[in-house]
C-alpha cells in the first residue's frame, strides 16, 4: 500500500519566518497550511514551529496563541513528527537562560544557554557547516558536512547527549540538530539554507 502524501501544519505564534518556511515546503510540492486550529493540528501528518527572537517572548506568545494541550496530545502521545526551527527548537527545552531563567515546553530535557563564542561576535550570523553525530534519516542526500544558515546567540544543551544528532562550532561546539524520537529541532534556518535546507525538509517530511 503506498504511503499517504504528507500534509504540513505550520504553527504561527507571531515570531517566525512563517512565509519563508511555507514557500520552502510548497516548493517540495507538499500540501501546507498555516494554522493554530486544533483541527488543523490533528489533520496534518507533520507539524512545524518556526521561531525568531527572544526565548521568553516566544514562550509567552506560544502560551497565548497555541492550543498546547492539543499539540502535546498529537506530538507526545500520538507521535506525530514535529520540527522546531531556531527559537522553535530552543523552546523544546526544559528552561532557557536568556534574560533570566524561564520555563520551556520541556519536551526535550535541557537548558538553552548563551554561546561561549570566545573572541567571536554574537549573534552567530551566517553560513556554518554541521557534523552529524550519529546515523540519522535527516542526513539523507546531504554532504558529510553540509552548510546551513544560522542566526542566534543561544543554543540548546540537552541533558541526554544521545539526543544530539548534529553539532556546529562557533567559539565552542554546540547542538545544531536535536532528535528525540518524533521530535526534531534545528538551530539553523532551513528556509534560508537553499538546497541543503530543502533536502533536510524533504527528509523530515519522510518521517512517519
Amino acid at each position: 500500500m503506498p504511503t499517504a502524501a504528507p500534509t504540513v501544519c505550520i504553527l504561527d505564534y507571531g515570531s517566525g519566518n512563517v512565509g519563508s518556511v511555507r514557500n520552502l515546503i510548497e516548493a517540495l510540492q507538499v500540501d501546507v497550511t498555516v494554522s493554530n486550529a486544533p483541527s488543523a493540528i490533528r489533520d496534518a501528518t507533520h507539524l512545524v514551529l518556526p521561531g525568531v527572537g527572544a526565548y521568553g517572548a516566544a514562550m509567552r506568545k506560544i502560551g497565548e496563541r497555541l492550543p498546547l494541550a492539543e499539540l502535546e496530545r498529537e506530538v507526545l502521545e500520538r507521535g506525530k513528527p514535529f520540527l522546531g526551527i531556531c527559537v522553535g527548537m530552543q523552546v523544546l527545552a526544559t528552561k532557557g537562560l536568556e534574560f533570566g531563567e524561564q520555563a520551556g515546553l520541556g519536551w526535550i530535557a535541557g537548558t538553552v544557554k548563551s554561546l561561549n563564542a570566545a573572541q567571536l561576535r554574537l549573534p552567530h550570523i551566517g553560513w556554518n557547516d554541521i557534523a552529524w553525530r550519529r546515523d540519522c534519516e535527516l542526513a539523507a542526500g546531504l554532504d558529510q558536512l553540509p552548510d546551513f544558515y544560522f542566526l542566534h546567540s543561544y543554543a540548546l544543551s540537552p541533558d541526554d547527549p544521545s539526543t544530539i544528532a548534529a553539532t556546529a562550532v562557533y567559539g565552542e561546539e554546540f547542538c545544531a540538530v536535536v532528535r528525540s524520537n518524533n521530535i526534531v529541532g534545528v538551530q539553523f534556518h532551513p528556509e534560508k539554507s537553499q538546497q541543503a535546507g530543502m533536502a533536510l525538509l524533504r527528509n523530515f517530511l519522510a518521517l512517519s
